[in-house]
């Protein structure tokens, strides 16, 4: 989960800029950066875990309300128009078939508890499906999730890569790298960098491709589009595989209100721990 976060943090001040070649030399925290609807919404999967304590018949009920709960502590985050709707204007949020990248930058928390896949996916598409039921928003908060799990017990990044593939195929392309989508990923005529199959498989490429957890959301950065919640997926996967260094968490939880730092440090201390690498 702490990925997610400090990917949401460092992207979020290259969000809808546009510069093509991004240099990855770019400075990791700075005063322009500042948590999303992407950690809050990570923020709020976690609460609703927390909340839940295992039982799942009252997961996707949570889900919601801490959702709700959460965004309306934080209202001016700059939430997706749909998305703004079902937090804020409805008073019973239904699903609304999205397939937007929002199923995969909030779904870390899972990978964390979860104690077998099945029990990951079972979990992933009851917090997913409150909002983003479309078939590809449901497969890219799982390919998400999944890669968390894998990565925190101990799997190979060969292992890690052959499991996603069953998602995207295209990662089964020698072609698709980080090398091939810097300069070349960002905005198109439709959209398509803003939802799951456009983003995730970008994402989960910049954790496969990189040398560790800084490298790992420079490359998620460096391409352009939705650098936030790009930054988001991949940090959290390269968290569950890496690890994070003590002196990056307290920079970002820095950037933390009290609220958000509460429930980050609350599911901390239940969150099942990563398998370490040799």
């Amino acid at each position: 989960m702490l990925g997610a976060i400090i990917g949401d943090i460092v992207g979020s001040r290259f969000e809808f800029v546009e510069d093509q070649m991004r240099p990855k030399d770019f400075v990791l925290f700075t005063s322009a950066c500042t948590p999303t609807d992407d950690s809050f919404m990570t923020l709020a999967v976690a609460k609703a875990l927390l909340f839940a304590k295992g039982d799942e018949a009252r997961l996707g009920e949570l889900a919601v309300s801490c959702m709700c709960e959460v965004a309306h502590a934080h209202p001016k985050t700059g939430w997706g128009g749909r998305f703004y709707k079902w937090l804020f204007h409805e008073r019973n949020p239904q699903p609304y078939n999205s397939c937007g990248n929002g199923a995969g930058m909030r779904i870390s928390p899972v990978g964390w508890v979860a104690e077998t896949e099945e029990e990951l996916k079972r979990f992933t598409k009851t917090v997913t499906e409150v909002s983003h039921n479309h078939p590809e928003g449901l497969k890219g908060a799982e390919a998400i999730a999944l890669g968390v799990f894998l990565a925190r017990t101990g799997k190979t990044k060969q292992e890690i890569r052959l499991r996603l593939q069953e998602y995207y195929p295209i990662l089964k392309d020698e072609d698709f790298s980080i090398a091939s989508l810097h300069g070349n990923y960002g905005y198109d005529d439709f959209g398509n960098w803003v939802t799951c199959q456009g983003s995730v498989p970008q994402a989960i490429v910049a954790f496969l491709d990189s040398e560790s957890f800084e490298d790992a959301i420079r490359n998620a950065v460096c391409i352009g589009g939705d650098s936030d919640t790009i930054g988001a997926m991949a940090g959290a996967i390269a968290e569950a595989y890496y690890g994070v260094s003590l002196e990056m968490e307290d920079i970002a939880l820095g950037y933390l209100s009290e609220d958000l730092k509460s429930i980050y440090l609350a599911f901390h201390a239940i969150k099942r721990k990563r398998t370490p690498r040799v």
